[in-house]
């Protein structure tokens, strides 16, 4: 296991259906330079049996009480070999069966390589896409999408996940490592992942308060201020833009209707004139 181009690494707790399609979507992968290790807290709802159906095809695997997400991840970044990592948690499915060999297809050292996204929510699939350019404004708000990036190994070799936040932490990892000591990325133009926003990482408001919590520690009250008007301005703009599209779309929709109408007074005008 020498060398090892990537690290996939799955964490799980009573997640067995989501497990099971997470863990096809790995072992049915088209490249094969990667180990799967697979991090469960636990559970009793069936996720070991599922796990022990494809122990060949997994590298490494645990069952064990853990101390929350960032926990579990950082387990498995202890046992990771490859050179790239990437979380991709359970109910999240890679793409396809070839999106690992186009990500690799072409070499690269950058320290954060990341693509695209569907978010998929009470079935209904969305696709999230991300810039090529960084910046603090664009992470401030957002942010990279973990399961989608690819994090080279040693970043870790000093520091591991915040075990204090529970769904912020590679978020703030990001941010610390891209704006204040001006890692590498790269921007891939794949979609990489299916990811369950259902999830406890999905919670919109949980996140916020976290994420006000890690500036608030590098930030004064003046600047975290100007963010938060910042923030407001842009929620307008946002809105704002929906609704003129939404009002753009009712006109097209308006003459789509005008028009149909047009067509069948003239099919009956015309019925007139024949007879």
């Amino acid at each position: 296991m020498n060398n090892l181009k990537l690290s996939i690494i799955t964490i799980n707790r009573n997640n067995a259906e989501g497990l099971r399609k997470t863990i096809e979507s790995v072992v049915n992968q088209n490249f094969t330079d990667f180990e799967y290790i697979v991090i469960d807290g636990a559970s009793t709802d069936g996720s070991v049996e599922v796990i022990k159906e494809y122990a060949d095809r997994i590298t490494n695997w645990v069952s064990e009480p853990d101390k929350g997400i960032y926990n579990a991840m950082n387990k498995g970044i202890l046992k990771a070999k490859g050179e790239y990592l990437l979380f991709l948690n359970s109910g999240d499915c890679l793409f396809n069966k070839q999106v690992l060999f186009e990500v690799f297809d072409k070499p690269f050292n950058e320290d954060f390589v990341y693509g695209d996204e569907i978010i998929e929510i009470n079935s209904r699939q969305i696709k999230s896409t991300y810039p090529n350019k960084l910046d603090f404004g664009y992470l401030r708000r957002g942010g990279l999408p973990h399961q989608s990036t690819f994090i080279r190994r040693e970043m870790f070799d000093n520091e591991l996940y915040n075990e204090n936040y529970k769904v912020i932490s590679d978020w703030e990892f990001v941010v610390e490592n891209i704006i204040f000591r001006n890692k590498t990325y790269l921007k891939k133009n794949i979609t990489v992942t299916v990811f369950d926003g259902n999830g406890v990482s999905a919670s919109a408001d949980l996140k916020s308060r976290e994420k006000r919590l890690v500036l608030s520690k590098k930030f004064n009250d003046n600047i975290l201020k100007d963010f938060n008007n910042s923030d407001i301005l842009y929620a307008k703009s946002q809105t704002q833009e929906y609704l003129l599209l939404d009002t753009l779309n009712e006109n097209i929709t308006n003459l789509k209707i005008i028009r149909r109408l047009l067509k069948v007074l003239l099919l009956l005008n015309r019925m007139k004139l024949i007879r």
